[in-house]
């Protein structure tokens, strides 16, 4: 049901001869509701009572957070607030809900505020740059915490999934905690698809990862970037500061390394005009919120298993490498750290370390693991010579 400032604007909409389709887009409604209010003197909405919304005001908030995530599914809020203790019904919460569709469908976006330790945003930027003397593109992934503002930046040379969730576990390390909701775009590292119903199938990696520390995954409606404006903000800021300042890097690590010294002398020090304080200032409120750290940082190297060949090597990306001979023709699990190298792991216990070579460098032996294996090759029978002599 609309209220009366809704009843209102459908008539001044149709007197300046907007189309009943339009004025349903704006006001958040059904056509079929905007003609029922035109054939209305009067609107024939009464306001809940105070008494009604009781049982709803307790989860107020949390629900307009919901709204700020362009969840707009009144059946689906519903879900998640009875999960946590409502015992209301729907009506009331759609009562809540339509005066604020309004701001669904407007081209101003209206900056919704989380609660400290709430939410964090993740998004990616990219920029041209000169690494080692060469030019290079630099990826870079910004974390920002909702609350507070303060984020962290992370460079890397690509945008997959192994450097996503790293950039992730550097935030919370750098943070030190994590929070209760971790808002993502579209991206394949995260999101595998939208459902038809409006349900999101994360990565199963992104789901490890948030399971790992306790967050509950979201994503952005598709074509609707608006909705992580605080990180989206950050990327520009990252772009226009930062990468202004320094144009050449000897590696990433150095990028990094100088990222680490700019967010601490720099972006924790930006006057935050709308609170007239700073992250860092904010961030001590949003500090004590944030929830702790698992024991061990998440495992973010890229893994996949192997079959050993017969003379006890593996193929990884174009190019060959030994293990031990007594794993010769079993399965094993191998592992690429972010700074390529190669851990070959049987049965959870490490067996090899490489460094990842490409296949112009030739195979990669370690002389001791086919040690054993040349000796049992080389063995040559003795006989003695009369055994020859018997057969003249």
């Amino acid at each position: 049901m609309l209220s009366r400032e809704d009843h209102l604007m459908i008539k001044q909409m149709r007197i300046h001869g907007a189309y009943i389709i339009d004025i349903a887009r704006q006001i958040g409604c059904s056509e079929r509701t905007v003609r029922r209010h035109l054939s209305e003197p009067e609107c024939p909405r009464q306001v809940p009572s105070r008494r009604r919304m009781r049982k709803l005001e307790p989860y107020m908030d949390f629900i307009d957070t919901r709204l700020s995530e362009h969840v707009w599914n009144a059946q689906v809020i519903f879900q998640e607030i009875k999960a946590q203790g409502y015992d209301g019904g729907t009506t009331v919460l759609r009562e809540y809900i339509q005066p604020k569709r309004r701001l669904r469908h407007g081209r101003e976006t209206v900056r919704f505020e989380t609660q400290p330790g709430y939410q964090l945003q993740h998004d990616w930027g990219e920029v041209e740059a000169e690494v080692a003397g060469l030019p290079c593109k630099i990826n870079f992934a910004v974390n920002t915490l909702g609350y507070s503002r303060r984020f962290h930046v992370f460079a890397a040379p690509c945008q997959d999934a192994e450097h996503t969730y790293e950039s992730l576990v550097q935030a919370f390390g750098y943070f030190g905690g994590s929070v209760k909701t971790v808002l993502v775009d579209n991206q394949k590292a995260a999101v595998l698809k939208h459902n038809n119903t409006g349900e999101v199938i994360f990565n199963a990696g992104f789901q490890s990862l948030a399971k790992h520390y306790g967050f509950i995954p979201r994503a952005c409606r598709p074509h609707r970037p608006r909705t992580k404006g605080k990180v989206e903000r950050m990327v520009g800021y990252v772009k226009h500061n930062f990468f202004v300042h320094y144009r050449r890097f000897d590696s990433f690590a150095h990028v990094n390394q100088l990222l680490t010294h700019w967010l601490a002398q720099e972006a924790d020090q930006r006057d935050l005009r709308q609170f007239h304080q700073t992250p860092l200032a904010r961030f001590e409120v949003e500090k004590v919120a944030l929830q702790p750290l698992p024991a061990g940082p998440f495992e973010t190297s890229y893994h996949d298993t192997r079959q050993a060949a017969w003379d006890s090597y593996i193929d990884v990306r174009g190019n060959r490498y030994s293990l031990p001979e007594a794993w010769c023709g079993r399965q094993v699990t191998v592992r690429i750290t972010l700074d390529d190298e190669l851990r070959v792991y049987g049965n959870d216990e490490l067996i090899a370390r490489h460094q990842l070579s490409p296949a112009t460098a030739g195979w990669q032996t370690v002389p001791e693991h086919h040690q054993a294996l040349w000796q049992r090759t080389c063995q040559v029978e003795q006989r003695p010579l009369d055994v020859y002599e018997g057969l003249q």
